[in-house]
């Protein structure tokens, strides 16, 4: 067995099932789930119609760079969404088809992780999707957790890190914007991270899995292409990004995502998943094609988001240390004793449940920055993030 494995820490859920596990709520009271972020909108009913009208092409084996037409559609809307230079992206080069952000994000360590004498190091936010974590150990790599708490906005603080663990940084996973506090990394940011990454010369795994969540409809959050284009690197050397259909267009049944940038990394990430296996079912491939070309959905979609927030913010802001993120559909708020604590007692009194923050989270520099903050996710109907709302501010109320 790899060795490894045994480092790997359960996931956020089975920690909370744990935390659950013997406690009762009231019977009378509905549950409602914060915990899990997994989009509840309506999947558009025209992307399942495609679905089903082509059924039959699962007569056919899929490859792994897919069909050329979803990659094509991949590029015009990573161009159009970032204002890219209409060439400066080719479908036969710079774009792979994956089975949703979560297993591409794990196996591009995998891929690019080098042995050295030295452990190499794999640097990404802390709190962090714990897939980075995994994706490191399982790649014979070391964690270097960049705490991302209040006092640095809840972006990490590139300035804070050691030399010599930059020298030893192989892959540097940015989330952007952030799960869970939904901070957005500015261009300056990203600039600078781009530099440091040329300077000591390894890769960029930019996760931009909510990229298309956010309050203001003509303030978009920005993606590091579009910094590195900005910047002069218009052949993306060094750069990753990941994205999905998942959060954006409320499907992540469906499994679909793609990762864009540097031809050369994408050229030996193709190798890479040529023998692992993972692709796209052509009718999948077909779904993906119509919802990537549609932005009515998407908008439909902030706008549930942003009635959400509204209302939710307004009852929960005079009990609680909680704002409105950047981007993103969570909330990350300083709760008045231990999240875990929390936690327990809000299930147990109101049949909420949210997840503790420093179950997303790993000690560094002394603190678990996610520890005394919880995160809630407004998957809901609107309806049912009201009620919870409403529940939560009476167990603070009744602290």
């Amino acid at each position: 067995m790899n060795p490894n494995l045994d480092q790997l820490q359960p996931y956020p859920f089975e920690k909370l099932q744990a935390l659950k596990s013997g406690l009762t709520p009231p019977a009378a009271l509905s549950p409602i789930y914060l915990s899990i972020g997994a989009p509840k909108h309506a999947a558009p009913e025209w992307l399942k119609q495609t679905l089903i009208e082509h059924l039959d092409d699962i007569a056919h084996y899929p490859a792994t760079r897919g069909i050329p037409a979803l990659r094509e559609a991949i590029c015009t809307w990573l161009i159009q969404r970032y204002g890219l230079p209409a060439d400066s992206l080719d479908p036969e080069q710079h774009v792979l088809p994956v089975s949703g952000t979560r297993e591409a994000l794990f196996a591009i360590a995998q891929t690019l992780i080098q042995p050295t004498p030295a452990p190499p190091m794999v640097l990404m936010p802390n709190p962090f999707y714990q897939i980075y974590e995994g994706a490191a150990l399982l790649a014979h790599a070391q964690p270097y957790f960049l705490n991302t708490t209040a006092e640095t906005h809840f972006i990490p603080d590139f300035a804070a890190v050691p030399e010599s663990i930059w020298a030893h940084c192989q892959l540097l996973y940015l989330c952007t914007p952030g799960n869970p506090a939904g901070a957005v990394m500015p261009e300056e940011t990203l600039a600078h991270v781009l530099n440091l990454a040329e300077q000591y010369d390894f890769i960029i795994a930019c996760d931009e899995c909510y990229s298309e969540i956010y309050p203001d409809e003509h303030c978009p959050p920005m993606g590091l292409l579009q910094a590195a284009n900005n910047l002069g690197n218009t052949d993306y050397k060094r750069c990753l990004v990941f994205n999905s259909l998942s959060k954006r267009s409320n499907v992540p049944g469906l499994r679909s995502g793609f990762v864009a940038g540097d031809a050369e990394l994408i050229r030996r990430f193709h190798q890479y998943r040529t023998y692992q296996g993972c692709t796209l079912p052509v009718p999948t491939q077909k779904a993906s094609i119509a919802a990537w070309q549609d932005e009515t959905h998407v908008r439909d979609n902030r706008t549930q988001y942003r009635e959400k927030f509204a209302k939710v913010l307004a009852i929960l802001s005079p009990v609680l240390d909680v704002y409105e993120p950047d981007a993103g559909f969570y909330l990350w708020p300083k709760v008045p004793i231990d999240d875990t604590t929390f936690t327990q007692g809000l299930y147990q009194t109101q049949n909420v449940t949210v997840l503790p923050g420093q179950y997303l989270s790993r000690e560094a520099q002394g603190i678990n920055p996610g520890q005394q903050h919880v995160r809630m996710a407004l998957v809901a109907t609107t309806e049912e993030c009201v009620e919870a709302a409403h529940r939560i501010k009476h167990y603070i109320t009744s602290l």
